[in-house]
């Protein structure tokens, strides 16, 4: 796959972005392959809108409070051969606080940590979701899964904080990636899941050009495959976490 360096022309702090584009061969061996991700952030962020605007795509201004977890399904075509079933977890805001959290992240692969940009709170306990995740969850062999985190709600406000704050608590917690989002509108949402795709497939490959075995089984089809061409998409990443290149060289011909 090409990538190449780029800069994002909306962020005042000129940070570093990645710019996507088709490759030619997947590092992928399996017909069907299962991801699960994790949804994690406080209460009303906006988690359930996220997860539903990219399952089902569709938006509703009032959702019923999860309790517990909740998981939706989504299959996405990654070539002629091999389809990727996602699991996406809706964590409940409070479950930080109980003592279910490990068993709701067991097998997970990926997760994106949300804050809403209009509630600094939200912003400043986003870290104890971080820590609770590495806390609890690894790949298999041993190392941190990746995480992203979604500054989600911008279609409310031109948000409270600024770009160049969140860039640098992503180098602080070695945040890999981050997007500006809005599931209401639609903005950034596929593009997040996305980049979660890539790295676990790369992270998939090398796991098994090590003879290691990934912690997914074959699960149940659940809608029509799921389809982009041309992905351009540009996200703020940090060099701070093993985010390289190498991370990229995955197939997106048929990701959206």
């Amino acid at each position: 796959m090409d990538v190449s360096c780029s800069t994002s022309p909306d962020d005042p702090g000129n940070e570093p972005c990645w710019q996507f584009t088709r490759c030619e061969s997947p590092p992928l061996l399996c017909s069907e392959l299962l991801f699960k991700f994790l949804i994690v952030g406080e209460f009303g962020v906006g988690k359930t809108a996220i997860v539903k605007r990219y399952t089902e795509g569709r938006f509703s201004p009032t959702y019923k409070i999860t309790i517990g977890a909740d998981f939706s399904l989504k299959q996405l075509r990654w070539n002629r051969t091999t389809k990727i079933n996602l699991q996406l977890w809706d964590i409940a805001g409070h479950e930080r606080y109980g003592y279910m959290t490990r068993v709701y992240y067991k097998y997970a692969v990926a997760a994106a940590v949300v804050f809403d940009v209009s509630r600094m709170e939200t912003f400043q306990l986003a870290h104890k979701w971080i820590q609770d995740i590495r806390e609890k969850v690894s790949l298999p062999d041993g190392s941190p899964i990746p995480i992203v985190l979604m500054a989600n709600k911008s279609d409310l406000t031109d948000g409270i904080i600024q770009t160049d704050v969140i860039s640098r608590y992503c180098r602080e917690y070695a945040i890999g990636a981050w997007f500006i989002t809005s599931a209401k509108e639609n903005v950034n949402i596929g593009e997040c899941v996305c980049v979660c795709v890539l790295v676990s497939a790369n992270a998939l490959g090398q796991l098994r050009s090590h003879g290691g075995r990934w912690p997914g089984k074959i699960f149940m089809f659940v809608s029509s495959g799921f389809a982009c061409s041309g992905l351009q998409t540009l996200v703020y990443f940090h060099f701070a976490l093993v985010f390289t290149i190498a991370f990229f060289k995955v197939h997106v011909k048929s990701l959206c």
